[in-house]
C-alpha cells in the first residue's frame, strides 16, 4: 500500500476508520488527480469565457466600423481623383453665382459654360474649398462615391408635383417684365 498520511495513520490506530474505507478515498483521491477529463466547468472558467466572447463581439464590431470608415474614406478618394482627371477648364468674365453651404459662391465662366450649366449638361462639384465644373457622366460617378461633393446639379429629374408647381409659377411670374440685362 501507497504510504498514507498521517491523519489517516491516527485515524486507523484510534479505530475510527477501516482500513477498507481508507483505501478506498486513496483510490478516488488517485482518480480524481489523473482523471483525463474536467468534471465541469468552474464558475471562474464559464466568467472567463463569457469575457473572451464579449471580447471577440466587441473586436468584431470595431472591425466592421474601421472597414466602413476605410471603405467611406476610399471613394471620397475616388470621387477627389475622377474630379481632378475630369474637370472642364473654365474661362470667360462672366459671373455665375450658386449657393454652396448657406454661402453665395461665384465662378468665372464664358457664355457657353454658362449654357451648359443651366441645361444640366455640366455640375458643379466642390474639392476641398474650389469648384471644378463636371460633365453628367463625371458628376453621376462622383454622387454615386460622395454625394456631398456636388454642389449644383440643374440636371437633376424632378418629380412631377414640382413640374406642376412650375408651370403655375410661370403663368403668375409672366405678367412680370424681366429686364434684359438682368444677369443673376
Amino acid at each position: 500500500m501507497a504510504k498514507a498520511n498521517p491523519l489517516q495513520e491516527q485515524l486507523l490506530k484510534a479505530g475510527l476508520v477501516k482500513k477498507s474505507k481508507v483505501a478506498e478515498v486513496a483510490r478516488e483521491q488517485n482518480k480524481a488527480r489523473h482523471a483525463k477529463g474536467p468534471s465541469g466547468p468552474s464558475e471562474a472558467q464559464l466568467e472567463a469565457e463569457r469575457a473572451r466572447a464579449e471580447k471577440a463581439e466587441r473586436d468584431r464590431a470595431l472591425a466592421a466600423e474601421r472597414k466602413a470608415q476605410a471603405r467611406v474614406a476610399e471613394l471620397r478618394a475616388q470621387a477627389r481623383q475622377i474630379i481632378e482627371d475630369r474637370k472642364v477648364p473654365r474661362s470667360g468674365e462672366s459671373e455665375y453665382r450658386f449657393t454652396a453651404g448657406g454661402v453665395i459662391r461665384t465662378l468665372l465662366v464664358n457664355e457657353d459654360l454658362r449654357k451648359k450649366l443651366s441645361s444640366g449638361e455640366l455640375v458643379i462639384a466642390c474639392l476641398g474649398e474650389r469648384y471644378e465644373l463636371l460633365p453628367r457622366a463625371a458628376g453621376d460617378k462622383v454622387r454615386e462615391r460622395d454625394a456631398s461633393m456636388i454642389v449644383l446639379d440643374h440636371g437633376l429629374a424632378s418629380d412631377t408635383g414640382a413640374a406642376a408647381t412650375t408651370a403655375e409659377d410661370d403663368a403668375y411670374y409672366a405678367q412680370f417684365k424681366v429686364p434684359d440685362d438682368l444677369v443673376w
